[in-house]
């Protein structure tokens, strides 16, 4: 039977592990023992909970996209009405409460399906209408074009700046709420002025809250994915709809 060498005995005749003897060399010759070292651009936990709610979101936002499209697309073949300013209203906010309601739930996807369904249709009578101006279908595109040039890069520059973004929240949301009210008056009382004024400003605030929702994400202020894709696919339906309109003053003008 092998029996271990003095030096690998301690004072008290226990047999010492390569690890104790290591740690009395260091305390004889005054060091430490080294302790791993990490990457500094190692992800922590935060980043990548934050980078999955960022990818569950687009996954999200690309399919609710494609499906309000094809809600808007029946409308248009099918021929249907706008249904006005006060059942859309009331279909938005009604559907946006029971998104929010069941946003920690699976019913909260088909919620958002819902939702952005609902607002497709709506968007599919103002489509018909613009494709029966003359140049109709160039002004569509443009509008289209324009709003994905515009998300793709504020989203890239939200998601990848160091810098915080969350001081744009108090600014947009008095923004907003004053654009949609303004765009209200604009409607009942039939202001042309006021409502090219109104989508201006929606172009400009759907930007601004664009990269703040999408910094949110990033930086773990938003965890809730159905909750951000909503807030996403409201923000690119505003910016289109405000410059489709105009697009379609400015081309009228032409």
């Amino acid at each position: 039977m092998n029996v271990p060498s003095e030096q690998n005995r301690s004072a008290t005749g226990r047999t010492l592990t390569w690890e104790e003897l290591e740690a009395l060399r260091q305390a004889r010759d005054g060091t430490t023992p080294s302790e791993p070292t990490f990457s500094s651009e190692a992800p922590t936990v935060d980043t990548v909970r934050a980078q999955k709610v960022l990818r569950n979101t687009f996954m999200l936002l690309a399919l609710t996209l494609g499906f309000s499209a094809l809600t808007a697309g029946a409308a248009m073949m099918l021929g249907l009405p706008h249904p006005g300013i006060i059942v859309t209203l009331i279909g938005y906010f009604g559907l946006l409460f029971l998104v929010h309601k069941l946003a920690n739930r699976p019913a909260g996807i088909a919620a958002v399906f819902a939702l952005t369904g609902f607002m497709g249709y709506t968007l599919g009578p103002i489509l018909s209408a613009y494709l029966k101006l003359p140049n109709g279908p160039e002004i569509i595109f443009q509008a289209f074009a324009a709003t994905a040039v515009i998300f793709l890069a504020l989203a890239a520059y939200a998601s990848t700046t160091k810098r915080d973004l969350s001081f744009l929240g108090g600014f947009l949301f008095v923004g907003i709420l004053v654009a949609f009210l303004a765009g209200l008056a604009a409607i009942f009382f039939e202001i042309p002025a006021l409502s090219l004024t109104v989508s201006a400003a929606f172009v400009l605030l759907m930007a601004g809250f664009i990269l703040f929702e999408v910094n949110q994400i990033v930086r773990g202020g938003e965890t809730n994915y159905i909750l951000a894709t909503v807030a996403l696919f409201v923000s690119i339906y505003n910016l289109f709809t405000s410059l489709l309109h105009l697009l379609g003053v400015l081309n009228s003008d032409e």
